[in-house]
């Protein structure tokens, strides 16, 4: 087997690149599939207050606030911002109102006085929460089980300000619904590996739960109030350390959400969150980059080696392969662990997919036009 120096270059970059990705599977991601499960802790410390932000969302109010409002926890209120609506939210609030005492209500009028959009709209819920414990989700989510807040609620652990939790999509059928769904898995382990490993970056507000007066302490969204979204990540990535921060993966910890039904509306979700991570911290904004460049690379190389003799493709093809095999040992495991197992099936194929379709978004996210939408 003799191969030009041109194959030896282009093979030692493909293998380099596989090193890296190699790093974060397993000095990353595989400590998340060796944590420990937490078990449903048995009291309830504290009482809670739950925030929701809608605007014209009464269908899934009508479908989810209820079972929100009816978690197995002793003493909790659910603050629902009403921001703006016109879909009759505004008098399905106030009839459920009559029905349960834990039931806030924040109506938002039209005004021209604040900035409109979802950071607001947070921000007027948590003024109006009664208690120091906040948990957040949306309007189009759906606890897991009744014993939801009990994994959510406040730590044990006194230096705990922030908890970060899992919220998977509702399964539904074609390509793009499991292309969302696999995206959300990654997402969500790379957040959760690096917030074990001692660097949390980031977290969904569907899913989310932190200290009052570390909202206020730090001046709320007012150092990102200027981007349309970032209510959950940004404030998560600039308050965030390895010391004030835990997080939450059991089955019964997580929030089910509606996913984008149309590519027009993912691919406009997915420009606000690049947009967002601009923000983030500097070495935050590395790590990302260095799993997604190489990524690339990886890719790229492989394409490459294509292109040249037959024993640097079988080569190629060896790494390739290699890569699939790791990665399939952890992440089969941890897409069962977060309710994701049906997509183990289709795991490599999703892999190469999503890495096409983020790079692609990627780009016409620099240069697209923006539009401003509510969340």
């Amino acid at each position: 087997m003799i191969l030009s120096i041109i194959e030896i270059i282009l093979l030692s970059i493909f293998a380099f690149c596989l090193l890296v990705q190699l790093y974060f599977v397993l000095f990353v991601h595989l400590r998340l599939t060796n944590t420990q499960i937490e078990a449903l802790p048995t009291t309830a410390s504290k009482p809670v207050s739950v925030i929701i932000c809608a605007r014209n969302e009464i269908v899934n109010l009508k479908q989810y606030l209820p079972i929100v409002l009816s978690q197995n926890y002793p003493e909790f209120e659910v603050v629902v911002v009403n921001d703006r609506s016109w879909d009759g939210t505004e008098d399905y609030l106030e009839d459920l109102e009559k029905k349960y005492d834990n039931l806030k209500i924040v109506k938002i009028l039209d005004s021209d006085k604040f900035l409109a959009g979802k950071k607001f709209a947070a921000t007027m819920g948590i003024k109006a929460a009664k208690y120091e414990w906040m948990v957040f989700t949306d309007a189009d989510c759906v606890p897991e089980s009744e014993n939801w807040l009990r994994y959510m609620q406040q730590s044990d652990r006194e230096e705990t300000e922030i908890i970060l939790g899992f919220s998977p999509y509702i399964k539904t059928r074609g390509l793009l619904n499991a292309l969302i769904r696999f995206e959300t898995f990654f997402t969500g382990v790379n957040y959760l590996s690096f917030a074990l490993k001692g660097m949390p970056y980031m977290g969904v507000g569907r899913n989310l739960a932190y200290k009052k007066p570390l909202f206020f302490k730090n001046k709320g969204f007012a150092a990102h109030m200027h981007i349309q979204s970032g209510d959950d990540d940004l404030f998560v990535n600039a308050n965030a350390n390895a010391f004030n921060t835990e997080i939450r993966i059991s089955s019964d910890s997580q929030v089910w959400s509606e996913p984008n039904s149309s590519w027009r509306s993912y691919l406009r979700q997915k420009k606000r969150h690049f947009g967002a991570g601009k923000l983030y911290k500097s070495k935050h904004k590395f790590i990302l980059s260095v799993q997604i460049i190489f990524q690339f690379l990886f890719y790229c190389a492989f394409t490459a080696c294509m292109f040249f003799g037959r024993d640097a493709q079988y080569i190629a093809g060896g790494i390739l392969l290699l890569s699939i095999i790791i990665k399939c040992f952890v992440y089969l495991k941890l897409l069962k662990r977060l309710n994701c197992g049906d997509l183990r099936w289709c795991f490599p194929i999703l892999d190469i997919l999503l890495f096409l379709f983020l790079s692609i978004n990627g780009f016409f996210a620099l240069f697209g036009k923006k539009k401003v939408n509510w969340r």
